[in-house]
């Protein structure tokens, strides 16, 4: 990767300033040095290697601005880092007082203050007088004077000039390479160069490309061997597949055995459909919006914007970077002088430096004003597939637009081939072509029986998922029960279905499905469970209405407004056996043909995802239902027709509208009810009445907004499951207490308070769940339920738990939801009680 080879270049540089360092701290006291060694731990080149680096793949989507202005960065980081270095290593200014020439001693005056306020000392006859000014000034007196002169007289620009070149460019590699690195960027970046990567060296690409456009790999390998000759063997790696006549000047070795090729060809097909179907869903998530587009022309006007400010201050300040310094302090209470003059030691290298880090900052900035001209001066928000469609004859591939056309304008850049090849994968014309070659050799027997499962049926199920069509190898399974077919357009269902002898259930996703007369000849005997899910009442089969030996029968699907209100499925009547009818979609009426079979259906579940069901009258005619599921149906009553059905065992009022339930009283009538679901509805209080249900015995309250709970409630004494949880309760009635046949009671996520002693006479509990609720203390009689194995009481404010817990033998550490903190507050042994199994 370029930046690979950036960063052995930068390397190399570090190097050589490293030795110079070090050279010059061996020269240097021993203060300096410690500074230079600090300093230099303090800057490690290599540290700034994560602000430029990213993935060698993303080199694709570098054109060559982006690498040119990389190297620049580089530069420009070389110039900061080796001016720090030498702002640490070198004495930063000397100075040396200002003094006038003294003729005689009577010229000292007070009014002078660059005199020296010492008299002169006689002469000592044999000793050798120094020529030169002298001061009589010490080695602290002129390192103080020096950091005072470089603080106070030189200019700011000379003294941070290194700091600001290393900021600027960190600055300038960030906004070059950010839009690699944030997360809602870089991730799109990352799966497109893993697809883009995958489409260009398979191998199937090229082969691809033949077979739509006309032209067999043999051929087009023969042709560029006529061409070509020298390159013959490069030919031959290249297609496995050309003629033996080309291979005879070959060496052996070269040569692929057709029985190895044919292997690959396999292989080859099975990744390609993976890469077709990865296209497909990026594509749909990267054309949603522009944010590669938008970030990378952000990235490039900051760094415009950034390249004006340089150029403009540091054209105007780097006449400040002087060799000479005059200083001025008020200092001559400690020195005696008040004058200075300094020599800034770096200020030739800086002046020479700042010139050609300007230079460099220049030829940057024109750069970035060039990508801001590509950017702008092409709608790079759209690429078309013109030529690619126009040179291989092609003709479905589209154009993208958004981001995807962003990445493809960008790669194009780097190498148009990479497009040419990604544009195979966006063809289905070229995808049919590869499932029809591929559909025969791939689904083989075996590896067909590797796929079966066990249904939630119980049954041996094998199912298919968006094929070109049906493998002959299906019916060679003849154990198969149960065939899933999942998106897959025009099946066609043969005779030779009729060697699946032990086939009950047929399930038909988003499939248009024609059947054979003798195959349907068998589904009418044999097929007892059928499952159709559609996207338009049109695919619906036909043939579905005639299945006589049918005994469940689920139709899933959405339906346009116009036709919910208007459905007209064929009669039912020929269903004979059917028991049990699913519909899933969003109906306004029950359809007829539920009720003709009402004299044999024993189950009707419903879910209309929300669209309000508003004909039930229908219900009154099925008089044999035992189950009744209406689910999401909008029902803000309890309709009345459903008080006739007096064979109900099950009812299942899930995801409705209901906020009152009077109604409940007249479910006394249904003496076979024993499990009432009123669960995810909007129900604020429990009717007294309830306590007439005598019969029930699983009764769901969850997720409404109940705050009270009537005290008759647990009168219905044969209750063994009852969930309240997800309400707004404060308050368990003591009467609770009376229902000893509850093993199931769950009252979490409310906002309950306190537990009355009368739920631990409930001995035959299993299940508790009371957390998430404000509860304070958890009473010593939960010793009591000695059948307890799961207790939930998480998300309260206790502060430890009681040792009665164990006296609840089942229960085990797994089955207790507490936190571990006030686990800990057990003694040991009920903990080590707990943790064995």
């Amino acid at each position: 990767m370029l930046w690979e080879e950036t960063h052995a270049d930068t390397r190399r540089i570090c190097k050589l300033v490293a030795n110079i360092t070090q050279a010059g701290n061996n020269l240097s006291t021993p203060a300096l040095h410690g500074r230079c060694s600090t300093t230099i731990k303090m800057i490690p080149v290599t540290e700034f290697r994560q602000f430029s680096e990213q993935q060698p793949a993303f080199r694709v989507l570098k054109p060559w601005w982006d690498v040119f202005t990389d190297y620049l960065s580089v530069v420009m980081l070389m110039i900061g880092v080796f001016g720090c270095t030498l702002q640490v290593m070198q004495g930063k200014i000397i100075c040396l007082p200002r003094v006038q020439p003294i003729h005689n001693v009577s010229a000292y005056n007070g009014s002078n203050s660059n005199m020296p306020l010492t008299t002169p000392k006689p002469i000592t006859p044999g000793t050798v007088e120094m020529k030169g000014l002298k001061t009589d000034l010490d080695l602290q007196q002129y390192s103080f004077i020096n950091q005072m002169c470089y603080e106070r007289a030189l200019h700011w620009y000379a003294k941070y000039f290194p700091y600001l070149v290393l900021i600027h460019t960190l600055i300038f590699m960030l906004c070059s390479n950010f839009w690699f690195k944030f997360p809602g960027s870089s991730s799109k970046i990352e799966h497109f160069i893993s697809i883009l990567g995958k489409c260009f060296d398979s191998p199937w690409t090229t082969r691809a490309l033949c077979k739509v456009s006309g032209e067999e790999p043999e051929e087009k390998d023969n042709r560029k061997n006529n061409l070509n000759k020298p390159n013959i063997i490069q030919s031959t790696l290249e297609s496995p597949l050309v003629k033996t006549q080309s291979l005879k000047s070959i060496p052996e070795k070269f040569i692929v055995d057709k029985a190895a090729a044919g292997a690959l060809d396999k292989k080859e097909g099975e990744q390609a459909k993976a890469l077709f179907e990865k296209v497909k869903k990026f594509r749909i998530h990267v054309e949603e919006g522009d944010l590669l587009y938008v970030m990378y022309v952000r990235q490039t006007i900051l760094k415009v914007l950034k390249f004006l400010f340089i150029i403009g201050y540091n054209s105007a300040l780097v006449s400040e970077v002087r060799f000479t310094v005059e200083c001025n302090v008020d200092i001559q209470d400690m020195t005696g002088y008040n004058h200075f003059s300094c020599n800034h030691t770096m200020a030739h290298l800086f002046s020479k430096l700042s010139f050609c880090y300007l230079c460099f900052v220049g030829v940057y900035g024109l750069t970035c004003l060039y990508t801001l001209y590509w950017l702008f001066y092409r709608s790079l928000k759209e690429y078309s597939f013109e030529y690619v469609r126009l040179e291989t004859g092609i003709n479905d591939i589209p154009d993208v637009k958004n981001d995807f056309a962003f990445m493809f304008h960008m790669i194009d850049q780097y190498d148009p081939l990479y497009s040419k090849r990604f544009a195979v994968f966006l063809s289905e014309a070229s995808e049919n072509k590869l499932k029809q070659l591929n559909l025969n050799n791939e689904w083989t027997a075996e590896k067909l029986r590797q796929r079966l499962i066990t249904n939630a049926s119980n049954r041996l199920e094998l199912q298919l998922f968006m094929l070109s069509g049906l493998p002959d190898t299906i019916f060679e399974i003849t154990e198969l029960q149960s065939l899933k077919l999942e998106i897959i357009n025009n099946v066609m269902i043969p005779a030779t279905i009729a060697q699946l002898d032990n086939l009950q259930e047929l399930s038909l996703c988003q499939c248009s499905a024609k059947i054979h007369s003798a195959a349907l000849a068998f589904l009418k005997e044999n097929l007892k469970i059928l499952r159709v899910k559609f996207d338009d009442i049109r695919e619906l089969p036909p043939w579905m209405y005639g299945l006589r030996n049918l005994e469940e029968l689920y139709l899933i699907g959405s339906l346009s407004p116009d036709v919910s209100k208007n459905i007209t499925l064929d009669s039912f009547r020929e269903l004979k056996s059917l028991k049990h009818l699913f519909i899933k979609s969003n109906l306004s009426k029950i359809p007829q043909g539920a009720v003709d079979v009402s004299a044999h259906l024993q189950k009707l579940c419903i879910h209309n995802d929300g669209s309000k069901l508003v004909m039930l009258n229908n219900l009154k005619k099925m008089v044999n239902l035992t189950e009744l599921e209406l689910i999401h149906c909008d029902l803000d009553h309890i309709h009345h027709s459903i008080f006739s059905l007096l064979a109900l065992e099950e009812l299942n009022l899930k995801e409705n509208n209901l906020k009152s339930i009077q109604e409940i009283v007249s479910f006394q009538h249904l003496r076979k009810l024993t499990i009432l679901k009123l669960w995810y509805n909007s129900i604020t209080h429990i009717p007294v009445e309830i306590k007439k249900l005598t019969s029930l015995e699983r009764l769901y309250f969850s997720h409404n907004k109940i705050e009270v709970l009537p005290s008759q409630l647990f009168l219905c004494h044969k209750l063994r499951y009852l969930d309240l949880s997800y309400n707004d309760i404060r308050f368990i009635p003591p009467e609770i207490g009376v229902m000893q046949s509850l093993q199931y009671f769950s009252i979490s996520c409310n906002k309950v308070e306190s537990v009355p002693d009368e739920l631990y006479f409930c001995k035959k509990l299993i299940t508790l769940k009371i957390g998430k609720n404000n509860l304070c203390s958890l009473s010593p009689k939960i010793g009591n339920l000695v059948y307890l194995s799961y207790l939930d009481i998480k998300g309260n404010h206790f502060e430890t738990l009681p040792a009665e817990l164990g006296d609840c033998r089942a229960l085990k550490k797994n089955g207790l939801i507490v936190e571990d903190i006030l686990f800990e507050t057990l003694p040991f042994d009920i903990r080590e009680q707990m943790k064995s199994e």
